[in-house]
């Protein structure tokens, strides 16, 4: 599996299915019939995409914009970029200071704002779809998905749990930080709120 087909997977859950759940169970239906090697492949995608945003410049965009909190939260994140779609993805990657013009983002924060329930599918995360191969594994092989973390670990992939971020660390609750590394965000988050 490339990358074209693994975002066309991606993409295609999204149209196929309606909430985060359907997608997760279309994604599981679809890599469960494919081969072992399509499955490692689809999972060495996800790992590519994160290794991507997972950067504090992301993190602390994401922070401004009252995306996301503490570790778990930015790593359930990095996911519901992904679900966003291949375009979005490698706008925000590129420039993590474009998430606040992502329409997905900018309606979340309205709801927030307004104080209008949310349900699963609006919040800013999607924790299980890093769980969608290991369990298209399972249900082909019928084994536990160690085999595929050590296919993965074989490619030279390094599996973790939580964040790992190697660009430089910042403070993005200082405004004039804020100011300078993620403008467009500080900018909108104020004006949402009515501080401009």
């Amino acid at each position: 599996m490339d990358i074209d087909e693994f975002w066309h997977l991606i993409e295609q859950s999204a149209r196929e299915t309606d909430g985060k759940e359907a997608r997760l169970r279309w994604l599981e239906e679809q890599l469960a019939g494919r081969s072992a090697e399509e499955i490692i492949d689809f999972q060495a995608w996800i790992l590519e995409a994160r290794r991507k945003v997972d950067t504090y410049l992301m993190w602390g965009a994401a922070i401004v914009l009252s995306l996301v909190g503490g570790d778990d939260s930015f790593w359930y994140f990095q996911m519901w970029l992904v679900g966003l779609g291949r375009e979005t993805f490698e706008k925000v990657a590129d420039d993590p200071d474009t998430l606040a013009d992502v329409p997905e983002a900018q309606r979340f924060l309205a709801m927030q704002r307004d104080r209008i329930p949310r349900t699963e599918d609006d919040w800013s995360e999607f924790e299980c779809l890093s769980y969608v191969a290991p369990k298209a594994w399972r249900k082909m092989t019928g084994t536990d998905s160690d085999a595929l973390f050590d296919a993965l670990e074989a490619r030279g992939y390094v599996l973790r749990a939580l964040p790992n971020p190697t660009d430089e660390d910042w403070d993005p609750e200082d405004d004039e930080e804020a100011v300078r590394r993620v403008p467009r965000s500080h900018r909108y988050i104020r004006e949402l709120y009515g501080r401009v």
